[in-house]
């Protein structure tokens, strides 16, 4: 009996000593991996868990509302930093809807249908003539001019990244990053009381085409049983229309040879099927941006409430395309343009890029 205790006992003294045996053994493997892998040694003592990371470099701690309005409309986005002196921004931005009229001066002939005197009188000219032959035609009184109704239509999403360059100072930021949106940023169209001189100039134009043709003005066969019942244009009537010509609205001159049109060669538009009158204005549709900024304080003792102001950018593609409805592109294929129009597609020329200009209202959400 004496010698099982002493077994048990001599067995109960050994257990620490092989638990110590295994943990240095086991120890000894671990040493000898890192050894045989001193990276993941380095990155065994480094460990630090990701979101304890996060906080330590305070990223993603916190995010911010921000009410925008500027050169590129109005919008929200939201921001939150990335890193001690780096800010990641998203937002979306539209252009509030207010419209521009302009005007287009009809033409007859390529020739301007108002003429004064040296004395400011008004000259009788082909067109006089002609608007009673319309009204008597169609019934109604022709203008001498089309006006046209411009408005923007630019909406982007955006995507920035604010620096901050300098250590003890957060005012001053520099920005690069994103707008995108559709490449249709402005566009114009005829009036509605433009309408009834836009349909009858398509009408006069489509009876001067018939003349010139030597094709009947109105062929009843089409739509009766009865054959070869027609209207006919004499001799005298064709001559007419061929002294008065085409009605439409000069804008300028070609600036190149553009389907069978010389350099030179006067740009007539001319109402389309649906005796309208459009002009698209069109950019890239994906445009970086660059700038800088300065913000701060809205309240004194309040860090919740900033206010900013950006100054930048947007690389929208050099000069924009503005393309009327017969695809013809004014700011490239068109020169010496009149009136308000020619004004306003001078400033469009002028703006390889676009300015943005915005001011941020910002609360701290957390």
């Amino acid at each position: 009996m004496k010698r099982f205790f002493c077994f048990v006992a001599m067995t109960m003294m050994g257990l620490p000593m092989i638990a110590q045996s295994e943990i240095v053994q086991s120890d000894s493997l671990v040493m000898s991996s890192l050894k045989a892998d001193p990276l993941n040694e380095k990155s065994t003592k480094n460990y630090i868990p990701v979101f304890q990371y996060w906080q330590e470099h305070d990223i993603f701690q916190h995010l911010d509302l921000s009410v925008t309005a500027g050169s590129t409309g109005i919008g929200i986005d939201l921001a939150t930093p990335i890193g001690q002196y780096v800010q990641l921004r998203a937002g979306y931005e539209v252009m509030p809807r207010f419209t521009k009229t302009m005007e287009f001066d009809l033409t007859i002939k390529g020739q301007p249908v108002r003429r004064y005197d040296e004395n400011g009188n008004r000259v009788e000219t082909t067109f006089d003539k002609l608007k009673d032959f319309l009204y008597d035609f169609t019934g109604y009184d022709v203008e001498d001019h089309a006006d046209m109704v411009g408005k923007p239509t630019m909406s982007n999403a955006k995507v920035l990244v604010d620096v901050f360059p300098f250590k003890n100072n957060k005012h001053w930021h520099f920005t690069a990053g994103f707008y995108w949106g559709p490449s249709t940023f402005a566009e114009a169209e005829n009036s509605t009381e433009t309408m009834i001189t836009l349909v009858s100039t398509g009408m006069y134009n489509k009876m001067y085409d018939k003349a010139i043709a030597g094709q009947p003005l109105i062929d009843f066969s089409k739509f009766t049983d009865m054959k070869n019942l027609t209207i006919e244009l004499d001799d005298n009537v064709i001559k007419k229309f061929e002294s008065f010509g085409r009605l439409g609205f000069s804008v300028g001159y070609y600036s190149h040879d553009v389907d069978g049109h010389q350099k030179g060669d006067r740009y007539i538009l001319e109402p389309d099927d649906d005796s309208m009158v459009r002009v698209k204005a069109q950019s890239w549709a994906f445009k970086p941006y660059l700038g800088f900024g300065y913000g701060g304080r809205l309240l004194k003792k309040r860090d919740d409430w900033k206010v900013s102001f950006d100054l930048g950018a947007m690389f929208w593609g050099g000069t924009p395309d503005l393309y009327t409805h017969d695809g013809t592109n004014l700011t490239k294929d068109v020169e010496n343009i009149n009136g308000k129009v020619g004004d306003y597609v001078e400033l469009f020329r002028a703006f390889k890029v676009y300015p943005v200009l915005s001011f941020r209202l910002t609360k701290r959400i957390f």
